[in-house]
C-alpha cells in the first residue's frame, strides 16, 4: 500500500538552540508510524538574526527529509510559512512552531482528523504557556478573525495545524504582499473542527512577536480580507454627525431658554479635538487601504528566496512544479 506523504512546515527566527529538537521530536514520532506514512520537514529561515542557517544546513546533512528554504531577509512568520508551501510535495501540511511550545509528538492528533476527510484541523489549547500579554492579544485576534472575515465562532485558530494539500494549493494563489495565512486558508474549505493539544511552555528565549508586531499582523488579516473597517469607518462618519446635529440642537435651545448662557470656549474646542481626532483615524483607515492597492500594484514580494536546499533524491522537476503552483497553474 502506498504511504502518505507528509509535509511538515517550520518557520525558523532565531530558534538556533531550539529547531534541532524540534525537529528531532517530529522525526521520532513520525517513525512511530512509518508503515502509514513518509514525511519531508521545510525549515524556512525567515531572516534570523542568529545562526540557526547554519544548524539547519547541519541537520540536511544528516536528514534527507529536510528541506531549507533560506530567505533573503525577515518577511514576517506568514511570508515564511507561504515560502515553505511552494515546497511542499505532500498530501497533508501540517504548520507548528519553532519553539517547542506546539508539541510534534502531538502531531497525529490533527493528521487523523484530516484523514478522517477534514478539510482544516487546528490545535486548541485548554491552557496557554504564555504572559497576559499574548494571551489578552489572542482573544482579541479572535474576536477580530470572527467579526472581519467571518470566522466560525465555534473554531479556535491557531499556529499549530494540518490541511489537505488543495488548501495550500489554493492559499498559493494569492499574488499580492504581506499574506494572512489564517485568512487564506478559511477560504477555501468547508469542513474544519478543533483538536484539543498540550501547549508547553517555550524551550528558550521570548516570543518574536512584540507590541508593534502583533498590531502589524492584526492590520495585515483585516485588510487583507475584509472591507468591513470602510463600512465601520462610513457608520463612524453618520453617528458622529447625527451626534453634532443634536449637540447643536441642544445648544440652541438652551440658548432659546436662558439667552445669559455662555456657550463656552473650552467645550467648543474640545468638541472639535474630538471630531479632528475622529477623520484623522478613519482618514489613516482609507490610506491603508490605498497604501495596499499601491504596494500590490508595484508587485511588492511575499518573500525573497535566497536557495532551497534539499536532498538530492526527487529533486528532477520539481522547480517546474513548483513554479507552475506559484503562478497558480
Amino acid at each position: 500500500m502506498a504511504k502518505t506523504l507528509l509535509s511538515f512546515v517550520i518557520p525558523c527566527y532565531r530558534s538556533a538552540k531550539t529547531i534541532g529538537a524540534v525537529v528531532q521530536e517530529l522525526t521520532e514520532t513520525v517513525a512511530t508510524r512509518a508503515d502509514e506514512y513518509d514525511h519531508e520537514i521545510i525549515l524556512v529561515n525567515d531572516g534570523s538574526p542568529d545562526n540557526v542557517a547554519q544548524v539547519i544546513r547541519d541537520l540536511c546533512r544528516q536528514d534527507p527529509s529536510i528541506v531549507f528554504v533560506d530567505l533573503s531577509r525577515n518577511f514576517g512568520q506568514h511570508s515564511a510559512l507561504m515560502a515553505g508551501f511552494a515546497q511542499v510535495r505532500g498530501d497533508i501540511v501540517i504548520c507548528l512552531d519553532d519553539d517547542g511550545q506546539t508539541p510534534a509528538n502531538e502531531c497525529f492528533k490533527l493528521i487523523d482528523k484530516v484523514a478522517e476527510g477534514y478539510d482544516l484541523v487546528f490545535a486548541q489549547y485548554p491552557t496557554r504557556k504564555q504572559s497576559w500579554f499574548r494571551n489578552l492579544g489572542s482573544r482579541f485576534n479572535t474576536f477580530c478573525n470572527h467579526f472581519f472575515y467571518n470566522q466560525p465562532r465555534e473554531l479556535t485558530a491557531n499556529s499549530y495545524y494540518a490541511c489537505q494539500r488543495f488548501v495550500v494549493d489554493s492559499a498559493l494563489k494569492y499574488p499580492n504582499p504581506f499574506p494572512y495565512v489564517t485568512g487564506l486558508l478559511f477560504q477555501s474549505v468547508s469542513r474544519y473542527c478543533n483538536v484539543p493539544i498540550h501547549h508547553r511552555s517555550r524551550m528558550e528565549g521570548e516570543s518574536g512577536y512584540n507590541l508593534k508586531k502583533l498590531i502589524s499582523l492584526w492590520v495585515n488579516g483585516v485588510t487583507a480580507f475584509s472591507i468591513k473597517p470602510l463600512r465601520l469607518a462610513s457608520y463612524v462618519g453618520w453617528l458622529i454627525a447625527a451626534a453634532g446635529f443634536l449637540f447643536a440642537l441642544v445648544t440652541i435651545l438652551r440658548k432659546i431658554f436662558n439667552p445669559a448662557m455662555q456657550a463656552g470656549w473650552a467645550s467648543t474646542i474640545s468638541l472639535m479635538l474630538v471630531l479632528g481626532g475622529i477623520i484623522i483615524t478613519l482618514m489613516g483607515i482609507i490610506g491603508e487601504y490605498i497604501g495596499r492597492i499601491y504596494l500590490s500594484i508595484n508587485r511588492y514580494p511575499q518573500y525573497v528566496v535566497r536557495s532551497v536546499t534539499r536532498s538530492e533524491a526527487g529533486k528532477e522537476g520539481e522547480a517546474l512544479e513548483n513554479d507552475a503552483r506559484r503562478l497558480g497553474a
